[in-house]
């Protein structure tokens, strides 16, 4: 598994106001940074996973990128520079609801501060320039990843040259924080909020947890891989509800509510490669009816691709191989 960093951004003001103190962000790199600045590539993952969603692992709910990813692969390594970020607000080590509040002393939980989408991508591209990097040639990343990936063209457009989205669109599917917190709240260990020290809520995370894996395709994924795919649910479903926080998923979905970058696609200046699987449920083909047409009709140099997977949502991962050479290409020509 590749090293994680940590990126200190400091004190980081909030386009809904107030400020986010001593902000950690945390990251991984592959390959090398050329001298200019100009190779980078950055990664963005989706809700439920990590920055290692390219290594694999527990958390890569969308399934591991490791065959897109590496030396000689359609994200080439040996040629790009690849810095793949995690996100404000999530679980694996950036700043977080489960991290120490400087004000308290204690863990954040529900009082930590509501961070959108632009906050997001801000504290990266802190990150970046505190990396060195000057350009990117893309940003690419599945499902929550991808929205990530249209914001950065529209919050810092000529900064990249592509973009890739994958799995995803330009509004919310529907986040429901509250309806998240109610749930939680009917764990015997809720503790209104502030549950860090007094067992946690594993039970219920793994519950949501094994939920969402079915409805993001994975019995299609696992079977005939297992021999029960039921019981493989499951244990995937208790790993990653040790790892994850409850209060993440509150932040991360409240900052997706309402979303809607359409109006905004007329300030993308870099080429678009938008990728949806056939049998996605979450972010379904007809997507592209409308998504296409906004980029298209704002002027933006944009193409379409559907993986043609059973695999539903995480298709982009589980049967990588059937957009990998898409992919390549795309990356080949906007590298030059």
């Amino acid at each position: 598994m590749t090293q994680t960093k940590f990126a200190a951004i400091g004190d980081l003001a909030l386009a809904n106001g107030g400020v986010l103190r001593d902000t950690k962000l945390a990251y991984v790199t592959y390959g090398t940074l050329a001298p200019d600045g100009r190779n980078a590539v950055l990664l963005t993952h989706g809700y439920t996973s990590s920055h290692l969603f390219a290594d694999g692992g527990e958390a890569a709910s969308e399934g591991s990128w490791a065959a897109l990813v590496g030396p000689g692969k359609p994200i080439d390594t040996d040629r790009f520079y690849v810095v793949s970020s995690n996100m404000i607000g999530s679980s694996f080590g950036s700043t977080a609801p489960a991290s120490i509040n400087p004000a308290t002393g204690a863990e954040y939980g529900p009082d930590f501060p509501h961070i959108t989408l632009k906050d997001i991508v801000a504290a990266q591209k802190a990150m970046l320039d505190g990396l060195g990097v000057k350009h990117l040639v893309a940003v690419v990343g599945p499902s929550y990843g991808g929205f990530q990936s249209f914001a950065w063209g529209i919050q810092y457009p000529g900064f990249m040259d592509a973009l890739v989205p994958v799995v995803t669109g330009l509004k919310s599917p529907g986040a429901d924080p509250d309806g998240l917190l109610a749930r939680f709240a009917t764990d015997p260990n809720w503790n209104g909020g502030h549950y860090y020290r007094v067992g946690g809520i594993g039970a219920t995370m793994t519950a949501i947890r094994a939920e969402t894996l079915r409805r993001y395709g994975a019995e299609a994924s696992l079977a005939g891989k297992v021999p029960d795919v039921a019981a493989e649910i499951e244990r995937q479903a208790r790993a990653w509800s040790a790892i994850f926080d409850g209060h993440s998923l509150v932040v991360l979905g409240r900052a997706l509510v309402g979303l809607d970058m359409t109006p905004e696609v007329g300030r993308i200046t870099a080429k678009v490669l938008f990728v949806i699987s056939r049998t996605d449920s979450i972010f379904p083909p007809s997507l592209a009816d409308s998504v296409m047409p906004a980029l298209t009709g704002a002027g933006v140099d944009a193409r379409y691709f559907e993986i043609d997977s059973e695999k539903g949502h995480i298709a982009s991962g589980a049967d990588a191989a059937l957009w990998a050479d898409q992919l390549r290409a795309f990356m080949n020509e906007i590298a030059g």
